[in-house]
């Protein structure tokens, strides 16, 4: 197969300031990377409110690429009555659905809510969401990549975060690995982390490579937060193999920060000889 990109932001927290820098940056990377899909994993607005959900989606949609979008927490109301009597109506009136999917011959993608009300930071996912995404994966035509998207993080930076990863975590991600994802996507902690399970669990020879990956967030509603990146990723699918790029945001411009490379399907890397 070609090769396949998707470009991932998160956390853009439209709202919060500085908008323009995001406004300027994300479209030098579309024009040099042509992606086939744009992923936004949450946080699109800064407090859910009707113009900054309307802003950004502007933005996104002004990328001229297909988007797919999940709620974070800082998308719905941040007062009450309206975080609980309509949660996420503004998001869908932007984005039609919560949990979207796109599927191409290339790629397969779906989204899953994990932004809970009555939880201002953690999020959770039921297990009749989980259901539905494990079909959801499954109906992926072949050889397509699977991807599942949502905003609570399920592995941690090893830089300072006091957010909590998605409730029930191991079950969430044993759940997405047993149907079919190669790449699971999320944000919330404003820092990049990447990891393939092999790195971590005892490798047998018959698993799936599977990568799961946090992007930084694109904004930064906090500047004197220590500890928070600015960034995004972009993904390059090949046959073998899965590459990721990370790019930072040098206020002016971007720089890419790190390269990874994991392995596609059931057999490592392939090696130099000794």
């Amino acid at each position: 197969m070609p090769t396949t990109r998707v470009l991932h932001l998160s956390d853009l927290h439209f709202g919060a300031g500085d908008d323009e820098a995001i406004e300027r940056g994300a479209p030098v990377l579309i024009e040099r990377f042509r992606p086939e899909l744009v992923i936004a994993s949450g946080d699109l607005s800064h407090r859910g409110r009707p113009d900054q959900l309307a802003r950004a989606s502007r933005f996104l949609q002004s990328l001229e690429r297909p988007v797919l979008a999940v709620p974070g927490n800082h998308d719905i109301p941040y007062t009450f009555p309206g975080r609980f009597t309509h949660a996420f109506r503004e998001f869908e009136r932007r984005w039609e659905t919560t949990e979207p999917t796109f599927s191409s011959p290339t790629l397969h993608v779906i989204g899953l809510n994990s932004v809970r009300p009555w939880r201002h930071q953690s999020g959770g996912i039921r297990d009749a969401q989980l259901e539905r995404a494990q079909e959801r994966l499954r109906d992926a035509p072949e050889p397509s990549f699977r991807i599942a998207v949502l905003h609570h993080h399920l592995i941690g930076a090893p830089w300072r975060t006091r957010k909590k990863p998605v409730a029930r975590r191991n079950h969430v991600l044993v759940s997405l690995v047993r149907a079919g994802a190669d790449l699971i996507l999320a944000g919330h902690i404003h820092q990049a982390a990447v990891s393939e399970r092999r790195e971590f669990e005892i490798s047998t020879g018959s698993e799936r490579g599977v990568v799961v990956s946090i992007a930084p967030g694109l904004g930064q509603p906090r500047p004197r937060r220590h500890g928070e990146a600015r960034g995004l990723h972009v993904y390059e699918v090949e046959d073998a193999c899965l590459r990721v790029h990370t790019f930072v945001w040098r206020r002016t411009d971007w720089g890419l920060t790190a390269e990874r490379q994991f392995p596609r399907g059931r057999e490592p890397l392939a090696s130099e000889p000794v």
